[in-house]
């Protein structure tokens, strides 16, 4: 058993003492106000010695009275003497008030044992007190620790999940520089240096549980801009953006999944005239956003499969909003990716 004393579990029982006197003040003040100030004293005094009291019943002596034979025992005796500090100590710590001048005899007991069982009814009336209050704050405490360690857990998961979508998001990237160098293409070290900003902004802009939109929309033209590097004119992007506020918050790299998946997953293997259509509308707190782009993929081989980029998406909003939607859509010689966020609803 740990006997060590906590200042800080004893600071809560100085509030459950403070609840229990103005409770009892309160009622003093409706029913017997001509002896309010009198009574008041009177009882700072007992809530003094029973707030301690209940600390040493609640947070010593009942986590000592195990289910082992040898602590039965020591309990029971801890118990005993408890009833007598409750009862008798509180009796005589009645009678060194009123030797001090603090506590004022408002009543003449006819005995002692009289005067020790109305010592007893006001213990046994703060052992309820402090007991209810007790598991009442432990209950709070509990539901606090629970949410905190859920809080905790979904940042790590999403922290897991930023710290897979960067790496493949540069793998991807370093690929297609690749390919140009392959080639020798003068478009190489424009590429390269377009690859810096977008790492610049990585490693400094995106620590942070969120970013203002306009940075998202300047990632998401450094990306654009890299990416037709590897095209010729054939290739197609517009890209239409209305945001009422620019500065609105939104969890970095949130939106560039789709842009890359339109590329790495549709324009990359469309033999015809490739093309992306990029729309965001932020109005009101509401956002929509639909990356259309060609694609020959074949129905017949079933559903769409979600790539690591599209997956991870989906569990980020998951864990970051109530109130989303994110549907994609292959058709014949289309892809379609449709993203709704109520940026109101975040968790």
């Amino acid at each position: 058993m740990n006997l060590t004393f906590d200042k800080e579990r004893f600071k809560v029982y100085l509030g459950f003492g403070g609840l229990f006197l103005l409770l009892l003040l309160s009622d003093q003040l409706i029913n017997r106000p001509h002896t309010f100030v009198t009574r008041a004293w009177n009882n700072l005094w007992q809530c003094a010695y029973v707030t301690v009291l209940n600390f040493i019943l609640f947070e010593y002596t009942l986590p000592f009275f195990k289910l082992q034979w040898k602590r039965i025992l020591i309990g029971l005796l801890l118990v005993c003497v408890h009833l007598m500090l409750y009862s008798y100590g509180l009796y005589a710590w009645r009678l060194i008030g009123i030797s001090l001048h603090i506590y004022t005899s408002l009543s003449d007991h006819s005995s002692v044992e009289r005067g020790v069982s109305t010592q007893m009814a006001y213990s046994a009336g703060s052992i309820l007190f402090f007991g209810v209050s007790q598991h009442i704050y432990g209950y709070i405490r509990l539901k606090q620790a629970t949410q905190q360690l859920r809080i905790e857990k979904q940042q790590a998961e999403l922290n897991y999940l930023k710290s897979q979508t960067n790496p493949h998001f540069l793998f991807n990237t370093l690929n297609n520089i690749y390919a140009l160098s392959r080639d020798k293409s003068d478009r190489a070290p424009e590429s390269i240096l377009r690859l810096s900003k977008i790492l610049r902004f990585m490693l400094y802009e995106t620590s942070g549980a969120y970013i203002a939109i306009e940075q998202e929309l300047k990632i998401i033209n450094d990306y654009i801009a890299l990416e037709q590097l590897r095209y010729d004119e054939s290739l197609q992007v517009t890209f239409n953006h209305h945001v009422e506020d620019l500065r609105q918050a939104l969890p970095p790299l949130l939106l560039i999944p789709l842009v890359e998946n339109a590329f790495k997953h549709g324009v990359s293997e469309t033999r015809g005239e490739p093309y992306i259509d990029i729309n965001l509308l932020v109005k009101q707190r509401q956002l929509d956003f639909v990356v259309r782009n060609s694609s020959e993929n074949d129905l017949d081989k079933g559903g769409v499969k979600e790539n690591i980029g599209l997956s991870n998406l989906r569990r980020q909003l998951e864990l970051l909003y109530t109130d989303y939607r994110l549907s994609v859509v292959q058709g014949t010689d289309d892809f379609t990716a449709t993203l709704y966020i109520n940026l109101t609803s975040h968790v």
